[in-house]
């Protein structure tokens, strides 16, 4: 076995790799770690800090942030979150990957057509239809509705179907084809063998469809109304600035539902189509 030899120039390199990649996570890591600091601010408001740290830590923010609900009811803002996010996630998966499926693998007159319209769509920001959005849901008597922000989240999702159309691509048409001489139907060889083989970017796509309503603000803040409505992106954003330590701990604890999310089903994201297709 030949020995490394490390000279200074590869020395050199290595060292100022690292201290790049640590300048970089400082700058990414601070902020984060400044809100946390922040959300144990014993005062609650932003202007007792020094500098930028707190003078004083304290339990009692996240306490409060779960008991004084008078004026901020942060446990009812959660519940509509997890019900807009979990409805709208289950929602947008299903007609997400159904879309991405048909794409991949059916021929049919406009196809391509379909495909150019939802490419060239895509391109313009989703915030250019908010007015038409209102309208529509005005006229439907669909405004203060937690099932409008479902509605529409779900309707637009997809309109994304290009990422999960490039995975149903990757699969061979040999397994299709020994299925169908199997006598399979389109039905069972979807359910039998394409979502097997496709585990990883069906959790991908259900934590996406999770976390753009969990944290969105603007279509939310546009639909409903009324307090006891809201979102918690929206509720964080009316606490005043003597409750800053409150909007921290709120805006540290509406980030832990979805680390939990993706450490649960991150193994899932590292399954390959091969492991599928011996499962399969």
């Amino acid at each position: 076995m030949k020995r490394k030899h490390f000279t200074f120039k590869s020395t050199f390199e290595v060292v100022i790799t690292y201290i790049i990649l640590i300048a970089v996570a400082f700058v990414f890591f601070f902020p984060v770690f400044w809100l946390i600091l922040a959300s144990f601010s014993k005062t609650g408001s932003i202007y007792d800090f020094k500098g930028f740290f707190p003078s004083e830590l304290s339990l009692d923010t996240f306490k409060t942030l779960f008991t004084d609900t008078a004026m901020y009811d942060y446990p009812s803002w959660l519940r509509n979150t997890l019900i807009v996010s979990g409805l709208s996630c289950v929602l947008s998966t299903v007609l997400v990957i159904l879309t991405a499926y048909t794409m991949s693998r059916f021929r049919f007159k406009m196809r391509k057509s379909l495909m150019k319209a939802t490419l060239v769509l895509s391109m313009f920001p989703s915030f250019m239809g908010m007015t038409a959005v209102y309208l529509i849901m005005v006229n439907f008597g669909m405004i203060n509705n937690l099932f409008s922000l479902v509605l529409i989240y779900s309707a637009g999702a997809p309109m994304g179907y290009l990422v999960q159309k490039g995975y149903f691509d990757t699969i061979s048409n040999s397994i299709y084809e020994a299925a169908k001489i199997d006598g399979a139907s389109n039905p069972r060889v979807f359910t039998r063998i394409t979502l097997p083989l496709s585990k990883p970017i069906i959790v991908y796509t259900a934590l996406t469809s999770f976390a753009w309503p969990w944290s969105d603000f603007i279509l939310p803040n546009m639909l409903l109304k009324n307090r006891d409505l809201w979102t918690v992106a929206v509720g964080l954003t009316h606490m005043g600035e003597t409750e800053f330590a409150r909007f921290a701990a709120g805006a540290v604890f509406i980030a832990v539902p979805i680390v939990i999310l993706y450490f649960s089903l991150s193994r899932f994201l590292i399954a390959g189509v091969s492991d599928g297709a011996v499962k399969g």
